[in-house]
């Protein structure tokens, strides 16, 4: 009787096991059939979203294409309509701008290199990424042997990240590539300039900013090793109650800028706050050599660059659009206004804080918003007609 009980339930055991397997197999069975249903039913989606989506791509690459064409016609309308040189009327009758400046030396600059092109076009633009906030600088140091990328992010700040080269910039992680050199005082706006292995920047002068006296509106120029880490030269610009010389960019109070010839300072003072000044400056002791007093007007200003001895201001508009070269001045007074080319650049994010010129590669390192970006340049002979 004990052996007839256990063969019942071994039987009733096998069966319960056979009908959750059949059980099982038959929801596999309904799920695969719903899996296919759904995959017939979403193909012929794909397909259409496909064809909307290359469509779509289509209709962009022509809207693109015509926008391009659009730009090229605005710059040829505007080569040949070309906006009047920035010299006021009043200059020209005084006999040119500068010449009731105080202490000024507004003598022509002696050239010391055979340096005579001046700028034709900019011929191209290349966006490298986004690195950092909306203002700072970012150059190569004309002068060295190397390939490496200097990026001084902030117009208030004390660290700047070395990239041992483009590439290593333009990386995703590009941060990680980079070594990091501390400043012993923080600058102050984008005017910076990586010159023949030495950062040179400006600092407010030690005592409280704005406190009146000889301290007001004053800034200090420091020249910092960058290998050494070590402040090797400063010295107190030379020029009373400073105000920033581009109105579009507030934060600068000097732009320190390196060409051909050397190493120049972009500046304005409230004895003139209508215009900018120049200076030739002495890398190796901050000594200032010459000064001018410009034609090229503040307002509407958002950064320069020299090139072979002649400043170039770029000037653009609130809210930002499309900068250009409004006004140039050559110090040693080959080039005139009415035979400089005045171009706009290339349409992109905002406004420039900051350009610094590579005389060795002849282009321009620009921060626009946060994005780098390289403007190669054409060149002429100054002589030459526009």
């Amino acid at each position: 009787v004990t052996q007839w009980h256990c063969s019942q339930r071994t039987r009733a055991g096998g069966r319960g096991v056979g009908e959750r397997l059949a059980q099982c197999q038959d929801q596999s069975s309904r799920h695969a059939a719903e899996l296919r249903d759904f995959k017939n039913k979403m193909l012929p989606l794909l397909e259409v979203a496909e064809k909307e989506r290359e469509a779509l791509r289509t209709e962009a690459d022509t809207i693109s294409g015509r926008v391009d064409r659009l730009e090229r016609e605005v710059d040829y309308l505007e080569t040949q309509n070309p906006a009047l040189p920035c010299v006021e009327f009043d200059e020209k009758v005084t006999g040119g701008p500068g010449t009731k400046g105080k202490g000024r030396r507004n003598e022509k600059y002696d050239m010391v290199t055979d340096c005579g092109y001046t700028i034709s076009q900019v011929r191209s633009m290349k966006i490298l990424k986004r690195f950092g906030g909306p203002a700072g600088l970012w150059t190569k140091d004309p002068l060295g042997q190397t390939e490496k990328i200097y990026v001084l992010d902030g117009t208030q700040n004390d660290t700047a990240f070395v990239f041992p080269r483009l590439r290593d910039f333009t990386l995703a992680m590009a941060a990680r590539k980079a070594s990091r050199v501390r400043v012993p005082f923080p600058w102050v706006g984008t005017g910076q300039l990586v010159y023949g292995g030495f950062l040179y920047f400006a600092r407010r002068p030690p005592g409280r900013p704005g406190g009146g006296g000889e301290l007001e509106n004053t800034l200090q120029l420091i020249k910092f090793h960058l290998a050494n880490r070590t402040v090797v030269d400063s010295s107190v610009f030379p020029a009373e109650g400073l105000i920033p010389p581009y109105g579009l960019t507030a934060d600068t109070y000097i732009d320190l800028a390196a060409d051909e010839e050397g190493l120049w300072a972009v500046y304005a003072t409230r004895e003139d706050d209508r215009h900018l000044c120049l200076a030739k400056l002495d890398p190796q002791t901050l000594d200032t050599e010459q000064q001018w007093d410009t034609p090229c007007p503040r307002e509407n200003a958002e950064a320069a660059f020299v090139i072979c001895g002649t400043l170039y201001v770029v000037y653009n508009t609130r809210p930002a659009s499309r900068a250009r070269i409004q006004c140039s001045f050559d110090a040693s007074g080959t080039l005139t206004p009415e035979r400089a080319a005045l171009p706009y650049f290339p349409r992109r994010y905002g406004a420039h804080a900051s350009l610094r010129y590579n005389p060795r590669e002849r282009q321009l390192y620009a921060w626009d918003d946060g994005y780098q970006i390289v403007y190669k340049l054409e060149m002429r002979k100054k002589e030459e007609e526009v």
